[in-house]
């Protein structure tokens, strides 16, 4: 697929989630790198905000096999992985497969389940395969995680260790719409009782396996010089200096924004990886790496106002 092909593609799936959702078009965009970078992503918001319905049309947007998760407190790894069943009448174990053997699933709520259940996701995310009883299980190539929490509540509520943090490309802060979004939400949906499935609005897939797979391909005709990389390798090493942070971001956090710089390059039809790439995608592929000094959190200092120091301070290439 041409790097044409990709916009245009990228464009039509827009059109299709913008069928169901209104507004969000930012996250969207995001969602769009992280489905071809190879990228998780973890949507932090109010409740009510369309997280789980975005995850939903964007889904069917680009034809992927949806499945959800609800977290609580009482889930299993067993019932996100599935497990070995004994079937008497043939004396073998039959694999029964959990819901993260679809190609997108929805971890809804994910800060809602203890560590050992978060955990389950750690191998799935990282390697796109499981380990059931010794053998390894491969996932689709095209899987993709799509978590949810909601920032207000703090009763029971187990946050996510940094190692599961790592694991996501991006944290995208979902806000609540405009007045005039909200509006137009409230004559859309208000008098139907709520919002329905995206394929009953009319969102149909634009995109199949074949076509995800060369869109994914053609990153590889995007270049990121040398300059550029040298860059990343900068801004990320400064999340790792000076007194307002305990923790910085780890070569991972590198690695996956110079993938997603390569992924909006393509989503923009170009072959060449520019510093306003870079700097577009800092704030939500590094705020969640961050472990703010205890200094700066009674500064009431945010992590998104560091990367914007460090954004502003690191010389880009000309």
């Amino acid at each position: 697929m041409t790097l044409d092909g990709v916009r245009e593609l990228a464009g039509a799936i827009r059109r299709e989630v913008a069928k169901a959702v209104i507004g969000q078009e930012g996250t969207v965009d995001h969602l769009l790198v992280a489905l071809l970078a190879g990228g998780h992503v973890l949507l932090e918001g109010p409740p009510g905000t369309a997280k789980t319905f975005l995850a939903q049309s964007f889904a069917t947007a680009v034809g992927l096999d949806f499945g959800r998760i609800q977290f609580t407190p009482d889930l299993m790894p067993g019932d996100i992985l599935g497990s070995n069943l004994f079937n008497f009448q043939t004396s073998q174990f039959t694999l029964t497969r959990g819901p993260i053997f679809h190609e997108m699933v929805l971890a809804d709520e994910i800060n809602r389940t203890p560590p050992k259940t978060q955990a389950a996701l750690l191998e799935a995310m990282q390697e796109r395969r499981v380990t059931l009883d010794g053998t390894v299980h491969p996932l689709s190539p095209r899987f993709m995680v799509v978590a949810t929490q909601n920032p207000i509540e703090n009763q029971g509520v187990y946050p996510l260790p940094e190692a599961q943090l790592d694991r996501f490309l991006f944290k995208l802060l979902v806000d609540y719409p405009s007045a005039q979004e909200e509006a137009a939400i409230v004559a859309r949906y208000g008098a139907g009782g709520g919002a329905r499935h995206p394929v009953e609005l009319g969102v149909m897939a634009v995109a199949d396996d074949a076509a995800l797979g060369a869109a994914q391909e053609s990153l590889r005709m995007v270049t990121l010089a040398a300059p550029l990389v040298d860059y990343i390798v900068a801004l990320v090493r400064a999340t790792r200096e000076g007194g307002d942070l305990l923790a910085g971001a780890s070569p991972r956090a590198a690695v996956l924004l110079a993938g997603a710089a390569r992924a909006r390059a393509a989503l923009d039809g170009r072959d060449y990886v520019i510093p306003d790439d870079v700097k577009a995608l800092a704030t939500a592929v590094l705020r969640h790496r961050m472990v703010l000094s205890p200094a700066a959190e009674i500064e009431g200092r945010q992590a998104e106002g560091i990367v914007a120091d460090l954004v502003e301070r690191v010389p880009a290439p000309r």
